[in-house]
């Protein structure tokens, strides 16, 4: 389902499925939560008794024609003086009701607060966790701003839920029922006249969920567009200035933006009109009530405490009613997250560790592609029947065209994609019987594109490895020729790395590339078109500390530029998808085959690249 199409889908607004997954989150918070949830009960109980005390006061004190008679305890309670009495209701009852009431709301809320802040840590944790287990494959699948609205918005809504959302529910209903006990208990005829708005309640609340579920299914559509749009715009924001893109571009973010604001004015409106259109309907009942409830104080059919209790009943009435609606919608859009999170932690991990794995005791370095085939989808091959053997301490070079499968190759050996054919063994163990974690860290990779995290210098040398010091550090620096220029840096080794690297040059971040592989001492590395994008001194210096770093190593290096393989101990070359010719490079020409076409290719490039230079030079000012 295409990214945008997946926010658009609300659901329901209740999915017990849903919901027993989503308790299992609050066990290990069940303190607080039960907590919470008295807390709710008891304050929910206590909003029925101010009106009542208001009853007992005016029927008692305030209107000597009144005969109601108290229950027992508060009869034998109140005192018959009418200054003791109300002092008696206004400090004894009324202020320790309200002081309760605040303390408990206090205490749902911040406990409730404090478990949503808890679950949505956790959940975090645990989508960040699987994120990390899931194969390359998953993430050529799935765009990266999708994945992070999975792990901010959607688990923001579910804190919302806990937090101000199901436990507020059982507050309001709570609140709501002790009310209903309370006035069908004290006068059931004026009761059922404070129920008679409730039909008209009904149909305002249904069309309000309407529209609220249509302006917000908009709103989480707009906002899926604007976060893709500047994910990707934001980072090829050097195309789009090249291309003098930014005025079309800016249209384009400005269709986008007002969808979304005029969703959301349709979201105000809804809220605009229902609040008050709620507002009026409980001024309805109370009219009602000081009609119907007045003229039966008046016949002495009620008493004027119970009057004006059930005007105070119907003002507390309804403001639970306006809450659970609001309740509604925030259940159904944490119903909707929930669905978008719960699929993607229940994506299965398909690269995973051997039930019984076995173990390297002294890895020696040894590789050997055994009749591998692989396709990254369908029946579209990508490697064919591949073999070939880097023995210990041997570099092996491979060479092809674009397209021919090279890169794949240290994919598979990494175990980021499993082969579906033949088999890649390492000192003779089929890798898919090693631990994903005891494989890797015999290596030691540099790609064409290297990455480097926000940190420091040194931090993305070390990449948090423990037992890398800090003269491991300075030694690998200096071996790939890049210390005199972290030297050279105000902070030297402490300097700040920005995002990706971005205040260094290329060549720059690729010595820096080196040097991490050569800090973590891999026993076997793999170098992936790791000199293809930096200038001919850079090469040059690469070069120089290729010599340490695959020294007494196991070195895998897939190349375009053929002069940087020249001394490898044994070459493969690949075409569609197949080895097609494997021997050094002098043995390679005399065969002259697919490597020496290329070979030539790269000479001829080279030696029209040098013509055109010195045509240049003597056609410039100074040479004439």
């Amino acid at each position: 389902m295409p990214a945008a199409q997946e926010e658009e889908v609300l659901g329901k607004a209740y999915d017990s499925r849903l919901m027993r997954r989503l308790v299992v989150y609050l066990r290990p918070h069940w303190r607080l939560t039960l907590f919470a949830i008295v807390s709710t009960l008891f304050y929910g109980m206590l909003q029925a008794v101010p009106a009542y005390l208001m009853k007992v006061e005016v029927d008692r004190y305030l209107d000597p024609t009144s005969r109601q008679k108290l229950p027992h305890v508060l009869a034998h309670f109140l005192s018959r003086n009418p200054f003791v009495g109300i002092s008696q209701i206004a400090f004894a009852l009324f202020l320790p009701t309200v002081l309760a009431s605040f303390i408990l709301e206090f205490s749902q809320s911040f406990a409730m607060n404090l478990v949503g802040q808890k679950v949505m840590y956790d959940l975090r944790k645990q989508i960040f966790l699987h994120l990390q287990q899931l194969e390359l494959a998953f993430f050529d699948r799935n765009p990266v701003g999708r994945l992070v609205t999975r792990v901010t918005t959607d688990v923001d809504v579910l804190n919302d839920l806990f937090s101000s959302g199901v436990v507020a529910i059982l507050g309001d209903f709570f609140t709501l029922l002790s009310i209903i006990v309370a006035m069908l208990d004290v006068n059931w005829k004026l009761a059922l006249m404070t129920f008679s708005v409730l039909p008209l309640i009904s149909l305002v609340t249904a069309m309000f969920r309407r529209a609220v579920r249509d302006s917000y299914r908009r709103i989480r559509v707009a906002i899926a567009r604007i976060n893709a749009y500047l994910q990707e715009h934001i980072t090829g924001m050097a195309v789009l200035q090249l291309f003098n893109r930014e005025d079309r571009s800016f249209s384009e973010f400005e269709a986008t933006n007002r969808t979304h604001m005029e969703a959301y004015k349709d979201s105000i409106l809804a809220y605009g009109l229902f609040y008050p259109t709620v507002e009026l309907l409980g001024v309805l009942a109370v009219a009602i009530i000081l009609y119907l409830g007045g003229g039966m104080a008046l016949r002495n059919a009620v008493s004027v405490g119970t009057a004006i209790a059930f005007i105070q009943y119907s003002q507390r009435f309804f403001k639970p009613i306006q809450d659970l609606s609001d309740k509604y919608n925030l259940l159904q859009a944490a119903m909707a997250s929930s669905e978008r999170i719960f699929k993607l932690l229940d994506t299965p991990v398909m690269i995973v560790d051997p039930p019984r794995p076995k173990s390297l005791a002294e890895p020696r370095g040894q590789v050997e592609f055994c009749r591998v085939g692989f396709a990254y989808k369908d029946n579209h091959k990508v490697l064919d029947n591949v073999s070939f053997t880097i023995e210990p301490g041997e570099t092996v070079a491979v060479v092809g065209h674009t397209g021919a499968g090279k890169t794949t190759l240290t994919n598979l050996l990494l175990r980021f994609y499993d082969i579906q054919e033949g088999a890649i063994t390492f000192d003779g163990i089929d890798i898919r019987d090693l631990r994903l974690h005891d494989l890797r860290r015999n290596f030691g990779i540099v790609l064409q594109d290297p990455f480097l995290f926000s940190g420091t210098i040194a931090s993305n040398l070390r990449l948090g490895t423990e037992g890398i010091t800090d003269a491991q550090v300075r030694d690998a620096a200096r071996q790939v020729k890049l210390e005199e220029f972290i030297e050279s840096l105000p902070q030297g080794f402490d300097e700040p790395v920005r995002e990706r690297g971005s205040t260094l040059s290329v060549g720059q971040k690729q010595l820096l590339s080196f040097g991490r592989a050569l800090a973590h001492n891999p026993r076997i590395l793999v170098l992936d078109e790791a000199t293809s994008s930096v200038d001919p001194e850079t090469e040059h210096l690469l070069r120089e500390g290729l010599r340490c770093l695959i020294e007494n190593r196991t070195s895998l290096v897939i190349a375009h530029r053929l002069s940087t393989i020249q001394n490898a101990s044994k070459i493969v070359v690949m075409h569609k998808g197949r080895v097609r010719e494997v021997g050094t490079h002098q043995e390679l020409l005399e065969q002259r085959g697919i490597y020496f076409k290329l070979y030539q290719l790269q000479y001829k490039d080279q030696e029209v690249a040098a013509a055109r230079v010195l045509a240049e030079s003597e056609l410039s000012p100074e040479r004439s």
